[in-house]
């Protein structure tokens, strides 16, 4: 497997952790960082959401993540609106580090369509077999 055409490059909310998560989405292919790479341990714990989602969407990076909630804090949700965040969450927050890369893995051709086909900011959720996009 390889990184999709359609697929923006990825940034990986520290909800999916530092490096049993990236280590197997990279191992498919994926080009990614996480927010560990780019702000440094320990300031990364630091990090406001609103920071990292503000420099996703001006980096044109799609998210990933585990942190659904985003979409009710009005802060975090305007940040998705304002820089045209894309954003995928994860349904459930008990899986193992195999079963999160799988899911993400599993629905990466309607990841890389709902980013071809929107370029404004959204939150889908990503189940076992499919995506579905959350009202924001």
């Amino acid at each position: 497997m390889s990184h999709p055409d359609a697929l923006p490059d990825l940034f990986l909310d520290r909800s999916l952790g530092r490096i049993r998560v990236p280590k197997l989405l990279r191992d498919a292919g994926l080009r990614l960082v996480t927010l560990a790479e780019h702000y440094g341990v320990p300031a990364d714990e630091a990090v406001s959401d609103e920071a990292w989602l503000e420099l996703a969407g001006t980096s044109g990076w799609a998210v990933f993540m585990k942190d659904t909630r985003i979409r009710y804090n009005p802060a975090e949700r305007d940040t998705v609106f304002r820089h045209s965040v894309r954003c995928f969450c994860l349904t459930s927050q008990s899986l193992s580090a195999e079963a999160m890369a799988a899911r993400f893995l599993d629905n990466l051709d309607a990841i890389a369509a709902a980013c071809a086909q929107d370029s404004d900011g959204f939150i889908y959720a990503v189940h076992a077999n499919r995506i579905e996009r959350l009202p924001l």
